[in-house]
């Protein structure tokens, strides 16, 4: 990408091109065409985030192509969601990885940060729930977040949700992770004073219909300042967590 700029710049100075065409150049241009995918470097200059791979259907090869891609252009906390452990394994040997097993996340060239910002609270349901949630959590730790977990705190024993109030008080930002009926955002919505991400799960016998009847219950939800994601998208929950919690060291 530097190799582009620096043409771009090159041709305003030699009155190839003026001013005006040279932004919308610089402002369009920076992706990398490997052919199976075009690798877009200026979303962190537009969006405040680099680009995130998605591992899902793409072959150990694709991804470390794509990953060459972003760490030569300097890429930090590449996330990489829905990463089987096969592929991770494969990858260890080429990038600088750390592999989350049960949120199925790496994250390369990962850089941690001493002073977390805000607070973003992650509640389930159920212990099932937990891979979402951390998909979830990991993401929103990667781009710089405090995150506190409240696992197992489904309304089918609210006092263990209860108990941990002060917490969810303090939130910046609920992240409410459910299957089955899909309840606990509700619940959450009615106790906090910040916005809830309801995340459904495939969670749930037969009748869950693989996490449709968490999502349309969440969707009806009655308490104000819930929001929906879609069935298990943990990267969604935490993506949109970072932002809501940001907000105010935007303005």
């Amino acid at each position: 990408m530097e190799e582009a700029v620096k043409r771009i710049l090159n041709n305003v100075k030699e009155g190839k091109i003026d001013v005006d065409e040279a932004v919308k150049q610089l402002k369009l241009y920076p992706f990398e065409d490997l052919g199976y995918a075009k690798i877009d470097h200026h979303r962190k200059v537009r969006q405040g985030v680099g680009e995130v791979i998605f591992a899902q259907n793409k072959t150990p090869y694709q991804i470390k192509g794509i990953l060459e891609s972003l760490t030569r252009n300097n890429a930090e906390n590449i996330i990489i969601t829905r990463l089987n452990e096969e592929a991770a394994d494969y990858l260890k040997d080429k990038a600088d990885i750390h592999y989350y097993k049960e949120a199925k996340i790496a994250i390369v060239n990962e850089k941690k940060y001493d002073e977390p910002f805000g607070s973003i609270v992650i509640a389930t349901g159920g212990t099932s729930d937990m891979p979402v949630s951390e998909e979830a959590a990991v993401t929103a730790e990667a781009l710089g977040n405090r995150v506190t977990r409240l696992y197992d705190v489904g309304v089918a024993g609210i006092h263990r949700l209860l108990s941990n109030y002060n917490e969810l008080a303090d939130a910046r930002v609920v992240i409410a992770v459910a299957g089955m009926e899909g309840a606990l955002a509700s619940v959450i919505g009615g106790l906090v004073d910040c916005p809830v991400i309801a995340v459904p799960t495939s969670v749930g016998y037969g009748a869950n219909f693989g996490g449709l009847s968490a999502l349309l219950s969440m969707l009806n939800s009655c308490a104000s300042g819930v929001s929906v994601v879609n069935i298990d998208n943990g990267f969604g929950a935490g993506f949109l967590a970072n932002m809501i919690n940001r907000m105010e060291s935007c303005k």
